[in-house]
């Protein structure tokens, strides 16, 4: 092997080990606070605050999980409930707005076109927490504050899931396909719903697991829309019991093991839907 082969095979060999050391560490800045929360999981109120923490003893994951949904009458398998009312429902229809109103900024010309899509573009950079008193104004004056409708009802519409409806639109949606179908008698509703929403498929996943995170992880706007206890979702109500700890220990147990049980349907979802999701992201990038 001559030098030169060396050489060269010697910077390769160290930014292969550059990189794999780099994703090594992320992945471990990912997982370790998974690991702990499986561990803080299965360990009574004493253990959480011991040193031996990672002793295989005091195992008590059984007893916190009864403990989790006993807790002030069983208030947590409400709250989530209704995290996957709002999370899941609101998050499979307004991707279906989404992808709708995509279609018709890709598929329709009607006037100031790219001038209302700006709009929505802009809207995509306003941060939802400046929205959240303008939102409560507008459901105090119609009198849904504090009921479901006030936190599921601003969750339906999703300024970034339109320009992804969009971009899937041109990626995803031939023109030719769509002329044809008129052409054999469909008309625009049954030619969208028959036709083009099919072949969205990729793209519904797209934006639905995007907003199921987001509605899912949403905090503020239902801490400044509800009040009742009853309709919380699972991140308020976890937040309230943690709030709660200091004064009373024995809801440590449970608000980590409700924060454990708070990731998992996140974790399912993008198990079950990976497939269409990396189709949806990969969308435009092979003619």
């Amino acid at each position: 092997m001559s030098a030169d082969t060396l050489t060269a095979g010697r910077p390769r060999l160290l930014g292969r080990t550059v990189v794999n050391t780099v994703v090594g560490i992320a992945v471990l800045y990912t997982l370790l606070p998974v690991l702990w929360l499986v561990l803080a999981a299965s360990k009574n109120r004493d253990a959480l605050f011991s040193s031996d923490f990672f002793s295989p003893a005091d195992f008590s994951f059984v007893q916190n999980l009864r403990d989790l949904f006993a807790m002030d009458g069983g208030l947590y398998g409400r709250w989530y409930t209704n995290s996957l009312l709002y999370a899941v429902l609101g998050a499979a229809i307004s991707a279906l707005i989404s992808v709708a109103c995509g279609y018709a900024f890709d598929k329709y010309r009607f006037r100031h076109k790219e001038k209302v899509f700006g709009l929505v573009l802009a809207a995509v950079m306003v941060p939802q927490t400046v929205l959240a008193l303008p939102l409560y104004l507008m459901a105090s004056a119609t009198g849904v504050v504090d009921t479901f409708w006030a936190v599921f009802i601003p969750v339906l519409f999703n300024p970034f899931g339109v320009y992804l409806g969009r971009i899937f639109s041109q990626g995803y949606v031939p023109d030719e396909v769509l002329e044809a179908a008129r052409m054999d008698g469909a008309g625009e509703l049954t030619t969208y719903v028959r036709v083009a929403l099919r072949m969205l498929g990729p793209g519904l996943v797209t934006v639905f697991l995007f907003q199921l995170t987001a509605i899912w992880n949403n905090f503020f706007l239902p801490m400044v829309m509800l009040s009742d206890e009853k309709l919380y979702p699972v991140s308020l109500g976890l937040y309230t019991w943690n709030s709660s700890a200091s004064v009373s220990p024995e809801y440590y147990p449970v608000v980590i093991m409700g924060s454990l049980l708070a990731v998992l349907p996140l974790i399912l979802a993008f198990i079950l839907l990976q497939r269409f999701w990396k189709s949806g992201l990969t969308a435009g990038s092979v003619k």
